[in-house]
């Protein structure tokens, strides 16, 4: 497929991964199932009877929970208890084709309701626990989930059931529960309404972000059809890319308040790695107290529209948050400025939006736009945990005292080397892992405790995944991670040729890992060697001198100590 508006293009498995959000496997298996053939197999093993006996299991539970969606619209339809749900349905302005758009439904009061109708064999009442719909207490007792609520099924962005959300009718707390993460379903990926979203538009040119389900169900009551709302989890950068490939504005809207600006700042913060040139993020905050729901009942459908054309841009919100109380008429506050909005600024992906953010910066500081770059260049002062300059190879005698101004460059340049430090050993360990999945069960998951970054936190969530299917391959790796950047650096680390047999694969990467650990304590150590060093060693005193010799002792034998695990 191509489109020539976009310049998007791929074939058939890249298109379903695209448009429907599926993961590699899922895509083959969506298309073999519509070709009429059996997906074929690799060798048999305990981890691919583990996947087939998932996916069999997961089969069971879409099917099942949308038989359960159906049996709640039809209690609310015909339940002697219906009449308050109905009642506070039409209470919020809802109508009957609404409700049904939406598949609303109704957990009559009572223990057993569910399980008594859907858990007619063990295999279902095994099902209906497994998906969270049913909850065993420490006696053994096993009792319906939802009771006595408005219930509003959750759908993946294939329309598929996944989960559902409840709002109490009385006075029990919580108001609003949802169903607990389960295989097939997870908070910080599924967004509400995202399915009807594209139901009801042909093409979606804007998504908004609100903060429940009525408020994504009253807009639709009134036109306004492309709403979803996270389900009571903050915005991840899941949700982004989710919205992203399929429109390219996303208009958060939240309450003015404290805790909605405080919100939307964090909404703000996922946004940024996100906002590739040609997309757009826009804040709307609404008069304190209110909600989407209310508002558009008060202005209507015209009105909210003419508030979301209104919106904050994402630079706007940005500069006016960071800036706070900061008097910009003093050069105090200018550099304070600067300061403040470099590290979020730094987040952009390259492109135009960047460079355009750093213009305003600079004229909003009245820096030179060239002394800003070179100062967004230079790596933060701040090290990272554990971290410190690397050593000089001068020896102590001859080593003076360095001025305090040539200081810096050097700080700056040993900072860097330590991050590179850092980024290689974990693209070679993330590297290893792509050529040989199942190494994944020789780490240790403690030992990039003390580490952080974005390659770091990329080797981390890949370990996690292994851990989670250890009888994933490459395809399903770079499956997972299909149509985002990190998808991008995955894909050019696995086409990096590695002629190591499988032994020294595993060698490899056990060392690599140990390096990667090693690497906080090696720095600290070499940042209390390079400390004395650039002191004038006739002036340091004894004390100082023996530590500085012990600490030269220790560094030489760690590093006799890492050069023979290489060579083994």
């Amino acid at each position: 497929f191509y489109c020539f508006g976009c310049g998007a293009g791929g074939n058939a498995l890249g298109f379903l991964m695209d448009y429907d959000n599926l993961e590699f496997p899922q895509a083959v298996q969506t298309l073999a199932s519509a070709a009429g053939l059996e997906v074929p197999r690799e060798a048999s093993g305990p981890g691919q009877q583990r996947a087939a006996a998932r996916e069999r299991g997961n089969r069971a539970l879409y099917n099942l929970l949308e038989k359960v969606a159906g049996y709640y619209q039809q209690q609310l339809r015909s339940h002697s208890h219906a009449a308050r749900a109905v009642a506070y349905l039409k209470g919020r302005g809802l109508s009957g084709a609404i409700a049904k758009q939406f598949n609303l439904g109704f957990a009559p009061p009572g223990w057993d309701n569910l399980l008594a109708a859907m858990g007619d064999t063990d295999e279902h009442r095994a099902l209906l626990k497994d998906s969270g719909m049913l909850v065993q207490n420490e006696a053994g007792r096993v009792y319906d989930r939802f009771r006595d609520r408005v219930v509003f099924p959750i759908r993946d962005q294939r329309g598929r059931v996944v989960a559902f959300g409840g709002r109490v009718l009385g006075d029990d707390k919580p108001k609003y529960l949802n169903s607990p993460e389960t295989d097939i379903f997870h908070k910080g990926r599924e967004l509400y309404g995202l399915f009807q979203a594209r139901q009801a538009n042909r093409s979606l040119r804007r998504i908004l972000v609100v903060e429940g389900y009525m408020d994504v169900i009253a807009l639709a009551q009134h036109g306004i059809s492309n709403a979803t709302a996270t389900l009571g989890t903050a915005t991840s950068g899941t949700h982004l890319e989710r919205i992203y490939r399929l429109c390219p504005e996303v208009v958060f809207c939240f309450d003015g308040d404290a805790a909605g600006r405080k919100a939307a700042f964090r909404a703000l913060e996922a946004a940024l790695p996100c906002m590739e040139d040609g997309r757009q993020a826009r804040f709307l905050f609404l008069p304190e107290g209110e909600d989407p729901d209310t508002v558009v009942r008060s202005i209507g459908a015209a009105g909210f529209e003419r508030l979301l054309h209104d919106a904050l841009p994402l630079e706007t919100f940005l500069f006016e948050s960071v800036a706070g109380d900061v008097d910009t008429a003093t050069l105090e506050g200018r550099a304070r400025l600067s300061k403040l909005a470099l590290p979020y600024i730094r987040q952009l992906p390259e492109g135009v939006y960047r460079q355009l953010m750093f213009r305003e910066l600079a004229q909003r500081t009245g820096l030179e736009l060239s002394g800003l770059l070179h100062m967004q260049a230079s790596p933060p002062p701040a090290l990272p945990p554990g971290a410190a300059p690397p050593p000089l190879e001068s020896s102590p005698a001859s080593e003076q005292a360095a001025p305090a101004h040539s200081q810096l460059p050097r700080q700056r340049a040993a900072l860097e080397q330590v991050r590179r430090g850092y980024s290689n050993l974990a693209q070679a360990a993330i590297a290893l892992l792509l050529h040989q999945p199942d190494i994944a069960r020789l780490s240790d998951p403690a030992l990039l405790a003390e580490l952080q970054g974005g390659d770091i936190d990329l080797l981390r969530e890949l370990l996690g995944l292994l851990s989670r299917r250890p009888e994933s391959n490459t395809a399903m790796l770079l499956g997972h991670w299909y149509g985002t950047p990190e998808g991008d650096l995955l894909n050019r680390l696995a086409g990096q040729e590695r002629l190591i047999p499988r032994a020294g694969i595993e060698r490899q990467f056990v060392d690599t890992m140990q390096a990667l650990a090693s690497l906080p304590q090696r720095s600290k150590l070499a940042a209390q060697v390079d400390k004395l060093k650039r002191a004038n060693y006739a002036e340091i005193s004894d004390a100082e001198k023996q530590r500085l010799r012990e600490l030269l002792r220790e560094k030489l034998q760690r590093d006799a100590q890492r050069k023979d695990g290489q060579k083994h």
